[in-house]
């Protein structure tokens, strides 16, 4: 698949969210648990596709990405730790803090997708770069 065609396929994925984030709003309880569970499910696949990528790629992937993979994963483990933890709490203002928390998390975890997509623009642009480069060096005429 073409760099460009896994932008667009990224710009979906977001799209998806948005909108399934929007809906959510007006839900019943039981049915947004439901998604919640199925939500999180997808998210720790997709984690373990993108880390078994990552190790079966390793020659080919930077050590900056193995860095943040593994940073991202130990991230993912301590928020899904957390949320399993204060779902435990019943009253009223531990439930308040709880969603505070939540939706803090929420925003932070967006803010990083953006970040993650810029990081995404940038490395398809330089890979264009560097497959233009590598395509004018194998067809300059040699001074040999």
């Amino acid at each position: 698949m073409a760099l460009s065609d896994q932008l667009t396929r990224l710009a979906t994925r977001a799209k998806d969210a948005e909108d399934r984030g929007t809906a959510a709003q007006n839900k019943a309880k039981a049915d947004l648990e439901q998604e919640v569970d199925d939500a999180r499910a997808a998210a720790q696949t997709q984690a373990q596709s993108l880390s078994e990528a990552a190790e079966a790629d390793e020659a080919k992937v930077s050590d900056w990405w193995n860095d943040v993979q593994r940073t991202w994963n130990q991230h993912i483990a301590a928020v899904r730790q957390n949320i399993d933890t204060k779902k435990a709490e019943i009253d009223l203002d531990k439930a308040e803090s709880r969603a505070d928390d939540a939706e803090a998390d929420a925003l932070f975890a967006i803010d990083y997708a953006y970040s993650a997509i810029d990081e995404a623009e940038y490395a398809v642009l330089d890979a264009t770069l560097a497959r233009m480069e590598a395509d004018e060096l194998e067809t300059a005429p040699t001074d040999a």
